[in-house]
């Protein structure tokens, strides 16, 4: 079989994963079906996006008079496949609130950064605008949605979680649709979207290695940092994404229960994964300057470049030498105050370990972390994931 143009070190791959490479493939030409009809029926204006969030915030049962494609959309939604345990899915988010301000950190150096350096994956990103032009935004609106999935109840049918997962289901569609319909990207009718090199937009492929991103790299980020994690704890964290991804629309094969299965899917993925591009370094840059961006002061500012390189010291120690390289995350001095970060928070996790009740205080210190890094984020701002009505300017 002809190896994919986006695979590189195609035969290498084949001689270590099989057919595995070949059998993952064909899920860069797949996309949603389901979110698609409802993104062409909302175009076509046979359905408001007002009655979308009716649907979700109401069911789609209170609903009368919704088109074919809101309704088989939400008839996926709505179903609670068997496997599901809401008892571990509400627990599972623990583990997000315990790390507490670990956490944002390793979402932000390590699973959104990873997601920026695949050369493929990110071109959905750039072309939408999302983070080039409103860095600080997006970034606030990324923790809005973990926070908000990780909750207790936060994936329950009509909670926050939910419906934000189905939002960012459908503005991903919106994406999509967008993307394959903007014309030529230069004049002289050079297509905008190079298929042959990327695949489909947000594909199956990309959708299912975000789900790694937002799951399976945070634990090891986590880890990396000098937190204990334990196997349940993870395998919990991975199946509470696992939902996440089946509400946004994550094909079955594709989905990951365990932290072994995430990272055997993650290692042929990386295995077959060019090396960051341009538009990853500008993406990568755009994050480290989000803090810089949000300031309102001089002072403020400079607090902010300050702390950007830490965060860029953190980002080289949890992505690894070669891939920071590739992203344009230099070497500082500032990599010395990692080894002490990590020895802080060993330590902190030998105190929780011994003293009881520290597990339940250390949850509820980081509910109120993220409660407050999203409240001053926003500034009071809703973010309400809708559509986008545009792609960034060519």
């Amino acid at each position: 079989m002809a190896a994919p143009a986006r695979f590189v070190n195609i035969e290498d791959a084949r001689l270590r994963f099989g057919d595995r490479v070949d059998r993952l493939a064909p899920f860069l030409t797949r996309v949603d079906p389901l979110a698609d009809a409802v993104v062409h029926e909302l175009a076509e204006g046979r359905v408001r996006w007002a009655t979308v969030e009716d649907a979700l915030a109401r069911g789609i049962a209170r609903v009368p008079g919704a088109p074919a494609g809101v309704r088989a959309l939400f008839e996926h939604v709505e179903h609670v496949p068997a496997w599901v345990d809401w008892g571990l899915v509400d627990r599972a988010g623990s583990l997000l609130f315990r790390a507490g301000p670990l956490g944002g950190m390793v979402l932000g150096t390590k699973s959104l950064v990873s997601g920026y350096a695949a050369p493929g994956g990110n071109k959905p990103l750039v072309f939408s605008g999302r983070l080039r032009e409103h860095a600080a935004r997006r970034l606030n609106e990324t923790a809005r949605f973990v926070q908000a999935v990780c909750r207790p109840g936060g994936l329950r049918p009509r909670a926050d979680g939910y419906r934000i997962s189905v939002k960012v289901r459908i503005m991903h569609a919106r994406v999509r649709y967008m993307i394959l319909r903007a014309g030529s990207k230069h004049g002289a009718g050079a297509p905008r979207w190079d298929a042959g090199r990327w695949g489909s937009p947000i594909n199956q492929h990309d959708m299912a290695a975000t789900m790694l991103l937002f799951s399976l790299l945070v634990v090891d980020g986590c880890r990396q940092l000098g937190m204990h994690v334990s196997r349940d704890e993870a395998d919990e964290y991975v199946e509470l994404w696992r939902y996440a991804g089946y509400l946004m629309g994550v094909d079955d094969e594709l989905a990951v229960s365990s932290e072994a299965e995430g990272r055997r899917l993650g290692e042929l993925i990386a295995a077959t994964q060019g090396p960051p591009d341009q538009d990853s370094r500008d993406l990568t840059e755009a994050l480290m300057n989000a803090g810089e961006s949000q300031a309102a002061t001089e002072k403020g500012r400079a607090s902010a470049r300050r702390r950007a390189k830490l965060v860029r010291a953190v980002s080289r120690a949890l992505v690894g030498d070669a891939m920071a390289d590739g992203l344009g995350l230099e070497r500082s001095a500032w990599g010395l105050a990692v080894p002490v970060l990590q020895r802080a928070v060993r330590a902190a996790d030998l105190v929780r370990a011994r003293v009881p009740g520290s597990d339940r205080r250390a949850v509820e210190r980081g509910a109120r972390y993220w409660d407050r890094v999203v409240r001053l984020g926003l500034a009071g701002e809703i973010a309400d994931f809708a559509p986008p009505e545009r792609l960034a300017a060519g």
